[in-house]
């Protein structure tokens, strides 16, 4: 492969920017292309329009040295990246409308020897569905283009580092398009690279996060148990994790964002009468985030009673995992609007990795502890570990912050 052979990504979001960002960084030319007019100026400016440490001087950096801009339109190049998002329809059904479009966008450009990546989330059968409609319009490509799949695995917040030292799974529709696949993850990941088929690659990623799906179940399941049998379930899974071959992980307000909470659906929806403990465990996380919304409209109702006024609420956190600023599918964001929804009280909503909201009036979080008179912990940010515990105040401690209930 060329060293001057130029890399389009399709999708400049948290996963496509860091991506494309790590792969000019590595020498490779590159084009980043987003639908956004807004994040096309940001990128080319050297600027970023999400958070994730580190990023922004990695990007100023390439676009400094002329090895990445953004543009709208996608254009002619070696290695085409479909990195968008795969959202749902109706009840829970992967929407691959985004996948198809970003592939109907780049079909007239292909040609003989260049490689098409879908890195986007799919159903099982994807690739190989995009490989049939561009085969349908371009026949003479049949043979001569290498497709494959190869998923992202990186943890929000850590991105950068994940996309160079991270293993990749990576399954064409051919052998010879995982070598070609296989070749160009090369020039940028450290990590193994692991070959097998797109099927397979396809169904490895909806594993992943369905198994951390099921297992956080659990322990959201254990700490509902504990609520009820009044047992403190941060030192029961302590007690429990001592035993060699346990390893309970830590209960939450739900599950959410772009993977965990979006991917086991990827499974259910094509396989529902054989996914029965996957099934259940979404909706297992989803009714945590409900009950914790129960948990705090209920706290309100006893201090209505009891004090004869409505209290003044603390609602800490918004994003769905702590120290970032990503808000998609965020349990703690859906519990906010639920608990806000009837209860007649003074509300300070906190996120401190977000500067505004256009809902939400986002207030200072250490303001907001001090003079709340119920605080519920939706997220475990770093910035609310640093507080002091409040025995004058009602706490709801959904996520472990302190780990006292």
């Amino acid at each position: 492969m060329e060293s001057t052979e130029q890399i389009l990504f399709l999708g400049l979001g948290y996963i496509g920017l860091p991506t494309a960002a790590v792969a000019a960084s590595k020498g490779l030319q590159v084009i980043g292309v987003d639908i956004d007019p807004q994040v096309v100026d940001t990128v080319n400016r050297g600027e970023i329009h999400i958070v994730e440490p580190g990023l922004r001087e990695v990007v100023r950096e390439v676009v400094r040295a002329g090895r990445f801009r953004a543009a709208t339109k996608p254009v002619a190049s070696g290695v085409y990246l479909i990195v968008v998002p795969t959202p749902f329809k109706g009840n829970h059904e992967p929407d691959v409308s985004y996948v198809e479009a970003a592939t109907r966008s780049v079909v007239p450009l292909l040609k003989a020897g260049d490689l098409f990546i879908i890195e986007s989330t799919s159903p099982v059968g994807t690739t190989d569905r995009m490989a049939r409609l561009i085969f349908s319009e371009r026949p003479e490509l049949e043979g001569q283009l290498h497709v494959a799949y190869c998923p992202e695995r990186v943890l929000p917040g850590n991105v950068l580092h994940e996309l160079v030292h991270n293993d990749r799974v990576i399954g064409g529709i051919d052998e010879a398009s995982t070598q070609r696949a296989i070749a160009f993850y090369a020039r940028f990941v450290e990590g193994a690279l692991h070959p097998t088929n797109a099927r397979t690659a396809e169904m490895c990623k909806l594993t992943e996060n369905s198994s951390r799906d099921v297992q956080i179940a659990f322990a959201n399941e254990l700490s509902l148990i504990c609520a009820k049998a009044g047992i403190n379930v941060w030192e029961l899974i302590e007690l429990a994790n001592k035993h060699p071959r346990v390893h309970i992980l830590q209960p939450g307000s739900g599950v959410g964002g772009h993977c965990i909470a979006v991917d086991p659906y990827f499974i259910t929806a094509d396989f529902p009468s054989e996914s029965q403990l996957i099934a259940k465990s979404r909706e297992i996380n989803n009714y945590k985030a409900f009950w914790c919304a129960g948990q705090v409209k209920a706290a309100i109702q006893r201090f209505k009673v009891t004090q004869g006024r409505p209290p003044r609420v603390a609602l800490m956190g918004l994003a769905f995992k702590p120290n970032i600023d990503d808000l998609r599918e965020s349990p703690a964001k859906y519990i906010a609007s639920k608990v806000m929804e009837g209860e007649d009280a003074d509300y300070q909503i906190v996120e401190p990795n977000v500067r505004e909201h256009p809902v939400f009036k986002l207030a200072d979080y250490r303001k907001a502890y001090a003079e709340s008179d119920i605080i519920a912990f939706l997220v475990a940010h770093k910035e609310f570990k640093t507080l002091e515990y409040r025995d004058n105040a009602v706490i709801l401690d959904f996520c472990g912050v302190f780990k006292k209930q």
